[in-house]
């Protein structure tokens, strides 16, 4: 089994402790329906800066900055994207970026 990033893009915030709530209970399915392939859950991230090649630093993250990341372990790449097909993140709009992580 390879290990795959997801790196996540966007997505609804929630408004009401109600929409935390049901979101919360979502992405909590989502990664019970995963099981053992959850590997790190990950976390939420905010957008700070980026760090060029030349050492400069911007302070914007681009135009689809990362919102949050997992490490999943899958089959093989289409195993990965079927995983992630039911993120609940994707509902709010958001995406998920799909890459595998090479063991060194």
């Amino acid at each position: 089994m390879a290990k795959y990033l997801f790196v996540y893009h966007g997505g609804k915030e929630s408004e009401t402790e109600e929409e935390l709530a049901k979101a919360l209970d979502d992405w909590g399915n989502w990664f019970g329906s995963m099981g053992a392939a959850v590997i790190d859950g990950g976390n939420p991230v905010n957008a700070l800066c980026t760090v060029n090649p030349d050492g400069s630093i911007t302070s914007d993250s681009g135009p689809n900055p990362a919102s949050g990341y997992s490490l999943i372990e899958a089959a093989d790449l289409d195993d990965a994207v079927a995983k992630a097909k039911g993120c609940p993140i994707l509902v709010g709009g958001g995406s998920i970026e799909v890459a595998e992580a090479i063991d060194m």
